[in-house]
């Protein structure tokens, strides 16, 4: 047995592993009752706190905190409390005929000590939103976000401390080796958002110790505009949600697919679109945040410098700051497909656009990638949106809208191969932390015990008679 005794985390893993038991064994009115602490902390006590914080971080919009933050944290407390009773109560199943005098059910249990690693982006919507679902299941859990938005990552271990005994829910601040000191640790269960590459080192570290894991990945998740749309409707919201955040969203529309019949009333209505939410001069906007560090920054105006020189086309934006991290909201056409634009997740405010002649090109295109986690459709033509979603794969999809999905809590959210593994959110983000334990009562005498050995022709003939008619 491997000793963990050295790792610096080790003792607080102990202590929840021991409680785990304790906390298992809460009933749902208990865990409602934490759940609705989080809340209070979220819509009252720590609000402010929470909008300065981020913007702190990144300069992230108050309204903008309010909208991808809080309430989304919020809706997801909402949905458990209003659910969990039923979710915890012991789900009967039919049992076959053989089988007869028995009868079966399915008990949700907690999955026990889980590691919840969270990203920058939507540092408080990708914390507390996976934590919802582990309380609700009944497990123990670590958290870590990410060191990159240090403001707000402060900020939630005090809410932390302030709501939870540290042997029930703790959070761990730190840079890449405090990660890396945790997954060392035999957790049940690990929630990892992030990146593709990073998700497969979670993944290999979770294999020493066969924990199982949820990926929330990412990846390049397109937008098709075709001929039936409403192309004024569609270009706003397609501006809402890809600049929201920056760009820095793991569901923003990363390339999109026009007809070139439209290019130029596209472009013309991107420049109206972007002008009315952020002024001419998106820089002095309050309703612009910025890049979360000089790291993604140089990434991103790496970006647009290879664009540049290799004679893409930039028809709006481009302008970049790098002492305020701020890079204009812009628009690409004529990226090649082997590019950095279009070979990489962009996650941030740049946006190439690609013409297309036919909607199987269009599918041939995105099903020569690897999965997305979101695909987008504003059409109003049946036929082509059922083309659309029956030729492709994704995590996701939209139809004459984006984002949205995510707000959903009836509906999983989550990714495919590249773009993740497991799902969560409501129910489904519930189950990601809680084992389906499969239970069967023996009552009375069963076929199976009259099929015991000694075998002889009076057995065989029953099992024939089993397997023809049962």
């Amino acid at each position: 047995m491997t000793n963990f005794s050295d790792n610096r985390y080790y003792e607080l893993f102990e202590r929840q592993k021991k409680n785990q038991f304790r906390v298992a064994s809460t009933n749902y009115k208990t865990r409602i009752k934490k759940l609705k602490a989080l809340r209070l902390a979220l819509e009252k006590t720590y609000k402010q706190d929470i909008r300065d914080a981020i913007y702190a971080d990144f300069k992230k919009p108050k309204l903008e905190v309010d909208l991808t933050e809080i309430y989304p944290v919020i809706d997801e407390i909402n949905f458990a409390t209003k659910h969990l009773k039923s979710w915890l109560k012991k789900q009967r199943v039919d049992t076959p005929i053989a089988l007869l005098g028995s009868s079966s059910w399915i008990k949700n249990e907690p999955k026990g000590v889980c590691l919840i690693i969270s990203p920058w982006n939507f540092p408080v919507n990708l914390t507390f939103g996976p934590l919802v679902s582990a309380i609700a299941a009944g497990n123990t859990v670590i958290l870590k976000p990410s060191e990159m938005t240090s403001h707000t990552s402060k900020l939630m271990k005090k809410i932390i401390e302030d709501l939870f005994e540290e042997d029930e829910v703790a959070l761990v601040e730190g840079e890449v080796a405090e990660a890396q000191e945790l997954l060392k640790l035999p957790f049940n269960h690990i929630f990892f958002t992030g990146s593709p590459q990073v998700g497969k080192i979670i993944m290999k570290a979770a294999s020493d110790h066969l924990a199982s894991v949820t990926l929330e990945l990412g990846g390049k998740s397109p937008v098709i505009i075709d001929d039936s749309s409403n192309l004024d409707k569609a270009v706003r919201k397609l501006v809402f949600g890809k600049f929201m955040n920056s760009g820095q969203t793991c569901i923003a529309p990363d390339y999109v697919f026009i007809n070139a019949s439209v290019k130029e009333k596209f472009i013309s209505l991107f420049k109206k679109e972007v002008e009315a939410f952020y002024t001419a001069k998106p820089e002095v906007s309050d309703s612009f945040s910025r890049i979360v560090n000089q790291k993604h920054f140089k990434r991103l105006s790496g970006y647009l410098d290879d664009a540049r020189s290799s004679g893409v086309e930039i028809v709006s934006g481009g302008a970049v700051n790098e002492n305020d991290n701020y890079i204009e909201p812009t628009l690409v056409f004529g990226s090649k497909s082997d590019s950095a634009l279009m070979t990489n997740e962009i996650f941030g405010p740049i946006l190439p656009v690609m013409l297309y002649e036919t909607i199987d090109e269009v599918c041939d295109y995105i099903n020569g990638n690897e999965k997305p986690l979101a695909l987008y459709i504003f059409s109003k033509n049946k036929r082509t949106i059922n083309t659309i979603v029956n030729n492709t794969r994704a995590g996701s999809t939209c139809i004459n809208h984006n984002l949205l999905q995510f707000l959903n809590h009836n509906l999983p959210f989550g990714g495919s191969n590249n773009s993740g593994i497991g799902k969560s959110h409501g129910y489904y983000g519930f189950l990601e932390f809680t084992n389906q334990r499969s239970v069967l009562k023996q009552h009375t005498i069963a076929a199976v015990d009259l099929l015991m050995p000694p075998y002889n022709r009076f057995k065989q003939r029953m099992v024939n008679a089993t397997i023809k008619w049962f």
